[in-house]
């Protein structure tokens, strides 16, 4: 089968395919059947959030070469829903269908070596950096980058493969915990707050912004995101915008993209990493725009015109994490949905996951309101029913 056409459309009824078969793969499943197209989902987990809804399940590794021959041929069009997709297989898969993003961007992305060199070639600054591949090269590391942050240069989300490090010997140490695998050896900065761009980028170099969100992390799992009225008018998120497309522009990249920001306490933006996919910063699109990032995902790969992007109103996202499933001694019960649901404004979304662990995502609520105080309101009302923390002031 040959390539197909890049600017050929794909009618409803088309099948899409997904690599993965998590939340964000689940939820793409239902914003693509809801236009009205077929999805299969490759991915190795019999139990499967996506799996459990696509239209056809290929249960087989993300780099099973006849299961990788039967998604391309079935599908007129692929797409994946994690960073850590082997980028060889998008490459194979592309011999036979349209794939959007890209092997070639994918990989780029998931090396933060490469990431960092490409997003400063767009001309988007970047915290003080430098590669690490040896001892050697953190012994005659400037010392300005101390105290700073080592992460892994592959295979690190959510907080894991990074260490906060105060001095050289303590890099040297988190280097070796890591198995001497490559690394960004980063310079702390003086953080003010942090932020996101998700985007789309379709075949005909159309880039549509979603909103700004405000983020706050807790372990380094994204804890809230809050899409405020008076944040999306101001310089600064319009700053964050036109850097977001700059690097999907410079990457070539085609599909949804979160590029996050630092805020430094001076007022200046810094990128600090992209995600090749829709992103959990995202999720308020969903109940509060136009056109979610997920259905932003299905017309990227349709060749659709790219949807509005228009927040309807203030909103506020909240991760649900198994820690609620489980009380002060440890003990399962079921959270109280009934007193969740009760609240105004709510959206609930819970992912499909059979199993509840301390630190598992396994679902987001989205609250959305006619003001930024009374979206936070609701939300401090929201998280008290689920007996998650949260700062109403």
């Amino acid at each position: 089968m040959t390539p197909m056409n890049d600017a050929a459309l794909l009618v409803p009824g088309s099948w899409l395919g997904m690599i993965g078969g998590g939340q964000l793969g689940r939820m793409f499943c239902h914003s693509a059947q809801s236009l009205g197209y077929k999805v299969a989902v490759l991915d190795p987990d019999t139990h499967s959030p996506a799996g459990a809804v696509a239209d056809l399940h290929i249960c087989a590794a993300y780099d099973d070469a006849q299961a990788l021959v039967q998604l391309g041929e079935l599908c007129q069009a692929v797409s994946t829903e994690f960073e850590n997709v082997p980028a060889q297989s998008l490459l194979t898969l592309a011999q036979h269908t349209r794939v959007t993003p890209s092997g070639d961007a994918v990989g780029i992305v998931q090396d933060r070596i490469r990431e960092k060199a490409f997003i400063s070639q767009a001309g988007v600054p970047v915290a003080p950096y430098a590669a690490i591949e040896s001892l050697d090269d953190l012994h005659v590391a400037d010392s300005a980058l101390f105290p700073g942050i080592l992460k892994t240069a592959r295979f690190g989300y959510d907080g894991k493969g990074q260490a906060r490090v105060a001095d050289r010997d303590q890099a040297l140490a988190a280097f070796q915990e890591f198995g001497s695998q490559a690394c960004v050896l980063e310079a702390l900065q003086p953080l003010k707050s942090e932020i996101s761009v998700v985007l789309a980028r379709g075949l005909d170099d159309q880039v549509k912004t979603f909103p700004c969100a405000r983020n706050e992390h807790r372990d380094g799992i994204l804890a809230v995101s809050t899409i405020s009225a008076q944040f999306q008018d101001d310089a600064l998120s319009e700053q964050a915008r036109q850097a977001a497309a700059a690097i999907a522009r410079t990457l070539n990249y085609v599909g949804v993209l979160c590029v996050e920001f630092f805020i430094l306490e001076d007022g200046r933006l810094l990128a600090n990493e992209v995600a090749p996919r829709p992103h959990n910063s995202g999720h308020y699109t969903m109940n509060a725009c136009v056109t979610s990032q997920f259905e932003q995902q299905a017309r990227v790969m349709a060749a659709l015109p790219l949807g509005d992007t228009s927040a309807l109103c203030p909103s506020m996202m909240l991760n649900i994490l198994g820690d609620i499933w489980f009380d002060e001694h440890g003990q399962m019960r079921e959270p109280d949905w009934a007193a969740l649901l009760a609240v105004p404004g709510v959206s609930l979304h819970l992912y499909g996951k059979a199993e509840a662990r301390v630190g598992r995502k396994m679902g987001h609520v989205n609250i959305v309101g006619a003001s930024d105080e009374q979206v936070r309101e609701r939300t401090a009302r929201a998280a008290a029913a689920l007996r998650i923390a949260f700062d109403h002031d």
